[in-house]
């Protein structure tokens, strides 16, 4: 690989991380325009239906675009979608070299923007710094792969791995900063998902304070339609999308009742994993791309048991509660053998306001094996 491209794709990608939370179901893309090796201008995709970020940064350049290198976090569009093509922009501005991460897998793409590009005598590089790129999108590449959303878990807890005292008491196990980021984290989902126990202990908003891009909807996993009308949560489902989860036995009346508060009720059949992967692929077939699993414990034992986290998300606090409880973040069936437990890789550990320690990292999963081949990437991934 060339180190300028190198160079310049990194900035491309830090370009395009500025749409996260912005952009969804759409992927993130930033773009940079450089000639005899300086850099003329950068666009992203700043929003869903917006302009795409090669328009954007091709714009910006003018005419100073011709016969330049256009670098493209992902494979320019060639289709019509919410915008016109792409790579109908990149020939018009006379782009003489086009340098992508990867294809995007697109179905409607795939490949063909590369084909009509080099068709019209582009000079085409794709499969710099793709790993990166890959994994910036990759709740995207995993919607596109599987229909189902990227699942991150989150959860506070002591330094002795308990998340509330025996009585239930849990404000407040991390620092303020740390909630604060735990809000800027929701800000950038489609939506947050909570058990009825969490619902009926912490009678919580689930929204983000103070707004992000996005306004996540909440979804609560609540087998009976037990939750209660006097909520926060149905209170305010008029104004942010709430969604029941029950099972096809939970009583009509109690179904009605939520219904008529403004709630929706999406009943599901099964239980265990065969209920988490249906609400997971209902949520697929409507765009959700990015789910945030808040617990409890139970909850998050479930999206673990079905082998449906991508991400952990974790904030612990230097605090020492004792007792032999099971409060713990992550319940479920667990695994027989500590040589059998989920280990994540690409572990991020960030202390937050002089106190907490937030640990995040990735769940291996066959999706993710299988993302060299989706995006079809030559040689060796960076």
């Amino acid at each position: 690989m060339d180190d300028r491209d190198a160079r310049w794709m990194r900035m491309a990608l830090d370009e395009a991380a500025r749409g996260r939370g912005a952009v969804e179901p759409n992927p993130m893309v930033g773009a940079a325009v450089v000639r005899d090796g300086a850099l003329v201008a950068l666009g992203h995709h700043g929003r869903f239906g917006g302009p795409h970020a090669e328009v954007v940064a091709l714009a910006a350049a003018g005419e100073a675009a011709r016969g330049a290198t256009l670098y493209v976090t992902l494979e320019p569009c060639s289709h019509h979608g919410k915008t016109p093509p792409c790579v109908d922009a990149v020939l018009r501005a006379g782009v003489a070299r086009v340098v992508a991460a990867h294809r995007d897998p697109f179905p409607r793409v795939a490949g063909g923007g590369f084909a009509r590009l080099r068709e019209a005598g582009v000079d085409v590089t794709a499969g710099v710094l793709a790993g990166e790129a890959a994994a910036l999108n990759a709740p995207y590449l995993k919607r596109l792969s599987t229909g189902r959303p990227y699942v991150t878990a989150k959860w506070a807890m002591t330094l002795d791995g308990k998340t509330a005292v025996a009585g239930g008491d849990s404000r407040w196990i991390s620092s303020p900063e740390s909630r604060a980021l735990v809000h800027e984290t929701r800000g950038r989902m489609d939506a947050i998902v909570a058990g009825i126990g969490t619902a009926l202990a912490d009678d919580p908003l689930l929204t983000a304070r103070p707004p992000g891009p996005r306004s996540p909807s909440r979804f609560i996993l609540d087998a009976r339609a037990r939750l209660p009308l006097d909520s926060q949560l149905v209170r305010t489902a008029g104004e942010i999308p709430t969604i029941v989860v029950a099972g096809d036995s939970a009583p009509a009346e109690a179904v009605g009742r939520l219904e008529r508060a403004g709630c929706q009720v999406w009943p599901l059949r099964g239980d265990g994993r065969a209920r988490i992967l249906a609400l997971l692929e209902e949520m697929g077939r409507r765009t959700f791309t990015n789910v945030l699993v808040e617990g409890g414990g139970l909850v998050l034992g479930s999206f673990f048991d079905a082998g449906e986290v991508d991400e952990v998300d974790a904030y612990v606090a230097p605090l020492i509660e004792g007792g032999d409880h099971p409060r713990t973040p992550v319940r479920g069936a667990g695994r027989p053998l500590m040589a059998r437990a989920a280990r994540l890789e690409d572990v991020r550990r960030t202390l937050v306001g002089g106190r907490d320690v937030r640990i995040q990292g990735e769940v291996p999963s066959a999706w993710r094996d299988g993302l060299r081949e989706l995006i079809d990437l030559g040689g060796d991934p960076s």
